[in-house]
């Protein structure tokens, strides 16, 4: 099996995210901010059933075009339209609702006929409630990722949960700088992307790391990036195969959805290819980044312990070059040359430790 070097590109693909997810906020702040909808925003919104007579939604939307910030949705039952309308300006909410729905109804009547439009309710929706939904979306999406960092924590060890948080905050970022570069809509919808994402991202590094964590047994005499670039190899083909089958479902979904359905599909999209980018460039290297430092900080307070300058105990131990035979030179027995030559992969205190165990036996044997 051929294994793909993973951790090679790693500095490159961290440092491409993190200049694509200052851009995407860059952007989002140059053009004014998010485009928020009516969840987040105050508006009216009016539900309506027309009776009678065709009135698919293309027609609706055609009829009620001139109204600024008018967004339709089809209900569960036939013919039965939810409208809503954002509040553009500082109008009083009785006189703005009161208006609009006037405005919508007299459109409608014109259109289809006054006995074939039936007004089944208005609601306004006030800035202080779009206020407190968008704070409570924040601490829910913060309460989420505080509970995955402690799963995490507990089934494997900090570095593996601290390597699946950054893969999310990776995701969670660039959804929100994408969203606010193209100006898409912010909804409950583009919420529910969100939180969907996070956890399809976390599902397919779980599995990553199961796998890393098996092959640390089986592999245990080989360097732990290469542990991870064979896990992550194997991995591979699952992961591609289970994102290509979800994108089938979700381009179907954008392709004959409407309204918030294909608002929803078109974010899951994006997430969907970013999550799988995010388990395989972004998960793995800092999760082998957070692992080499715990390794040098052990090293340099062994080191400490044992009177060994901080810089030579820091310093990678390089495997021992393959040995050649020397012309008229003695061969070493098995005992010799195992006491001679460290195993690949051990460190320098290993081999001190030997060293010196070697001549204490040398001495109690003479």
């Amino acid at each position: 099996m051929r294994v793909f070097q993973f951790l090679k590109y790693g500095k490159l693909t961290i440092v491409l995210s993190a200049l694509c997810i200052i851009a995407g906020i860059a952007t989002t702040v140059a053009r004014g901010g998010y485009n928020l909808g009516l969840d987040f925003q105050a508006g009216l919104s009016q539900d309506v059933r027309i009776e009678g007579v065709d009135a698919p939604i293309d027609q609706v939307r055609a009829t009620l075009e001139g109204i600024e910030g008018v967004q339709i949705q089809e209900a569960a039952a036939d013919q039965e339209y939810i409208i809503k309308v954002k509040q553009q300006g500082s109008e009083n909410s009785t006189t703005f609702q009161e208006d609009m729905r006037s405005r919508i109804l007299k459109a409608l009547s014109a259109e289809f006929g006054a006995s074939a439009v039936r007004d089944l309710q208005s609601e306004y929706v006030g800035p202080r409630f779009s206020s407190d939904l968008a704070s409570q979306t924040v601490l829910l999406t913060v309460f989420a990722l505080l509970l995955i960092l402690l799963y995490c924590w507990f089934r494997f060890k900090l570095s593996y949960a601290v390597a699946a948080i950054a893969a999310t905050i990776h995701d969670t970022l660039f959804m929100v700088g994408v969203i606010g570069a193209f100006q898409f809509e912010v909804s409950t919808a583009t919420v529910a992307a969100i939180l969907t994402i996070i956890g399809y991202s976390l599902n397919d590094t779980i599995v990553i790391f199961d796998r890393i964590r098996e092959n640390s047994l089986l592999l245990r005499e080989n360097s732990f990036s290469l542990i991870v670039n064979t896990s992550t190899t194997q991995s591979m083909s699952r992961t591609i195969y289970t994102s290509v089958t979800t994108l089938l479902a979700i381009i179907a979904l954008y392709i004959f959805g409407s309204g918030d359905v294909k608002q929803f599909a078109l974010n899951m999209i994006i997430g969907v290819v970013v999550g799988t980018y995010s388990s395989l460039f972004i998960a793995c290297p800092v999760l082998c980044g957070w692992r080499g430092a715990a390794e040098r900080r052990r090293r340099k307070k062994e080191s400490g312990k044992m009177g060994i300058p901080a810089a030579r105990a820091e310093k990678p131990v390089e495997a021992a070059p393959e040995a050649h035979p020397v012309p008229g030179a003695e061969a070493a027995t098995p005992g010799e040359a195992d006491a001679e030559t460290p195993a690949a992969g051990k460190s320098f205190f290993s081999r001190k430790m030997s060293r010196e165990e070697r001549r204490r036996k040398e001495k109690r044997n003479h």
